[in-house]
């Protein structure tokens, strides 16, 4: 008997935990299947470069020529800028703008001549080659037409960040241009600032505190709400905050922040809770350490990263061939790869500045040389018993990937940081990170704000670095309208292009169907463009505002507060608001989710000069608010 109950009781077990199984495993089903479908790659509306390059910083969107569609800017770094125009919802193919190593781009008409100009930063050479920035005014006939210095030119530089901004609220733009410090400036800033003059001219009128390195990073936001832009300096050593006085001088206020905050990749702002003031996101991560290395036992590939200097990875496990993908190294490495003991120069026989796929049969690549070339490149050599060797000597960062590598030692890679999320309390932020259940700890490098899922609350966007020879999945983090975000596990934006890590993204409804869509660009890797399919927009409404300049015509649309009373709440977005390091966005297509809500919604807009005009909207419709 006491057998026979034994029996039972277990079948009873078992059935309750296979029922209950079977309810987990559908619910996870039901979740993967469901949110595995609100983004999907789209090839059809971004036709893009298939090579693998460089990248510097995030996509720049603007309504370039001005025909009520957002357009994009891509930087590949070193090679140049390029613009994918927007044909009502499908992009052109990149079209080249201008050729060479060009960092931070802004955006607007500072002119106020109907058209947009563009400033581009270019790169100094290492010091070797000073340059100030270059600009172009842009046609609504698609063309780009350069335009001459100004009177007194933009200082001469190693350019890296450009931003429009109005900072003495007269409505016209006025520009940052940060700099790469220079050794021949001897501790000289070089944080320009400087004034519109309202007769087509920017003429320096300040400075920020020198910076060190790249510390040149910066975010634009108001953090005590007095309507005068504040600036956020970051990259090399801690988080600094320079509050405007409104006459574009700024005075430090770190002190706002309730610790030091160091290893910041990217800062955005997001008025995550609603409450009419701008709180802060930072990603935190750690670069690659000199010699980093990672196996993915999974598909058999191996990844490295090395630079400043000599360099020798254990022998590599691979047989007679040897398949090397996406090996990048920059100028003067970038085609210099020696083979066998005899360390002949292998011959390329296309351009070299992309990632680069060499088959070596190991007959042809017998031994290795006693003494590397001292001018330096990489080596590769198969050394017997069907292993290769992979040495050299490099200054700027190299990175590559072999395929059919089954065993390497585990490299000890470094532990990963938390993001930061802060809350603004009157002018003062307070850590929420953990409270808000922001707690992944890992290296992120790149991040964005927007209402993926419509249901009028903001949420975040987090890239992840990566590991170079495994997928990259973005994170994303639902705001759940509560002051609390939840991971969506299964959001459907991954690349796999092995040899990149994560670094750029932004976000825009490319197609204006009343979702958000996300642009990615992978150091080392391609342009990626993901369309939000959000399954239940059929009942999460929308609201997208196009912004244009003040009634009266003497102020810009960049730099415009956008606020949404709804049901529920009230949103504060910013005209040109981007998580960007280097470069401004000018998107004034504003976008508002707002749930489920049915009764009339009131918007305001506020440009920077204190004008102000505010509608009462009907749900999913696009207006335009101001003057063309």
């Amino acid at each position: 008997m006491k057998s026979d109950h034994m029996q039972y009781k277990t079948k009873v077990f078992v059935i309750i935990n296979i029922i209950f199984l079977g309810f987990v495993l559908n619910a996870w089903s039901q979740e993967k299947s469901s949110l595995a479908s609100l983004f999907t790659e789209t090839f059809e509306d971004f036709p893009r470069k298939e090579v693998n390059l460089r990248k510097w910083d995030a996509p720049v969107v603007a309504d370039l020529d001005k025909d009520g569609y957002p357009d994009l800017i891509l930087n590949d770094h070193g090679l140049g800028i390029s613009v994918c125009w927007n044909n009502k919802g499908k992009f052109a193919k990149p079209y080249d703008v201008i050729m060479g190593d060009l960092h931070g781009v802004a955006i607007g008409d500072f002119d106020f001549d109907g058209v947009n100009e563009m400033v581009l930063s270019r790169g100094g050479g290492s010091g070797s080659n000073a340059r100030n920035s270059k600009m172009y005014k842009i046609t609504k006939k698609r063309e780009f037409i350069p335009m001459p210095d100004f009177n007194v030119p933009l200082e001469m530089m190693r350019g890296r960040t450009l931003k429009f901004f109005d900072g003495d609220m007269d409505g016209d733009l006025d520009l940052l241009n940060f700099a790469f410090p220079s050794k021949e400036k001897k501790g000289q800033s070089e944080n320009y600032i400087y004034e519109n003059d309202t007769q087509g001219q920017l003429l320096l009128k300040a400075t920020l505190p020198m910076i060190k390195a790249d510390g040149q990073k910066s975010t634009l936001t108001d953090f005590n709400d007095d309507g005068i832009v504040d600036i956020l300096l970051y990259g090399n050593g801690k988080v600094k905050i320079y509050q405007g006085n409104g006459d574009l001088t700024f005075v430090e206020k770190t002190n706002v922040l309730p610790f030091d905050i160091e290893e910041v990749t990217a800062i955005s702002e997001i008025d995550f809770d609603n409450d009419g003031d701008f709180d802060l996101i930072m990603t935190r991560g750690k670069e690659f350490e000199i010699g980093e290395t990672f196996l993915n036992k999974e598909t058999q590939t191996w990844g490295f990263f090395t630079k400043r200097g000599d360099f020798q990875f254990q022998d590599l496990f691979v047989g007679d061939v040897l398949n090397m993908n996406n090996f990048q190294s920059q100028w003067p490495f970038n085609d210099a790869y020696y083979i066998g003991e005899s360390a002949y120069k292998y011959e390329f026989s296309g351009e070299t500045h992309s990632g680069k796929d060499i088959r070596l049969v190991n007959s042809n690549a017998l031994g290795f040389p006693d003494v590397l070339n001292p001018e330096g490149g990489i080596h590769v050599g198969y050394v017997g018993n069907d292993k290769w060797r992979i040495a050299g000597s490099t200054f700027a960062p190299t990175t590559g990937a072999i395929i059919g590598v089954k065993e390497y030692p585990d490299y000890k890679h470094p532990k990963g940081l938390s993001d930061v999320l802060l809350e603004n309390k009157n002018g003062k932020f307070v850590d929420v990170t953990k409270k808000a259940n922001l707690l992944l700890e890992d290296h992120t490098v790149g991040v964005s704000v927007a209402d993926f899922d419509n249901n009028g609350s903001e949420d975040i966007l987090v890239i992840r670095r990566g590991e170079l020879v495994f997928e990259n999945n973005v994170v994303i983090y639902l705001n759940q309208g509560d002051a609390t975000f939840k991971q969506l596990n299964y959001n459907g934006i991954s690349t796999s292009d092995i040899g990149s890590m994560g670094m750029a993204v932004e976000v825009l409804d490319y197609d204006l169907d009343g979702d958000v869509d996300v642009v990615i660009g992978n150091e080392r890797g391609k342009w990626h463009l993901f369309e939000n399919s959000e399954i239940s927009k059929s009942k999460k409404k929308f609201i997208t505002v196009e912004v244009g300049n003040a009634p009266s015509g003497k102020a810009t649309a960049l730099g415009a507060l956008v606020s949404l009373t709804n049901c529920k709440n009230k949103q504060l977005k910013r005209v040109g608001a981007t998580g960007s390091a280097y470069s401004s966005s000018f998107n004034s297509f504003i976008h508002f989710g707002v749930g489920t809500c049915t009764r009339p919604l009131k918007v305001n807009v506020t440009w920077t000069n204190g004008e102000s005009v505010s509608e009462n909207l009907q749900m999913n419709t696009k207006v335009f608010i101001g003057k063309k």
